[in-house]
């Protein structure tokens, strides 16, 4: 590594182990990433809707006082709107 910096000013194997790390990652999200897809292909082939479960989703990974001030304004505006 000290004949690296030397020659170029970049320490050359570090620099590769990070960038091959980070391409595995890649490789894994991208697995993961189609690992869901089936996931919500198969739900929607057993009937369910699937934006449905999409919204379910991103209301479980908000906190709970986040969630309910959210409904509330959405329930101001809704009413705003003679919406109800």
């Amino acid at each position: 590594m000290t004949k690296d910096i030397a020659d170029t000013g970049v320490a050359g194997a570090e620099l590769s182990q990070f960038v091959e790390r980070v391409e595995r990652l890649e490789e894994e999200k991208k697995a993961l990433s189609d690992d869901i897809r089936d996931v919500f292909a198969e739900m929607k082939g057993r009937g369910f809707d699937v934006k449905v479960v999409r919204q379910i989703l991103k209301i479980r990974k908000q906190d709970h006082a986040e969630r309910m001030e959210q409904e509330a304004i959405l329930e101001l505006y809704m009413s705003a709107l003679n919406m109800k």
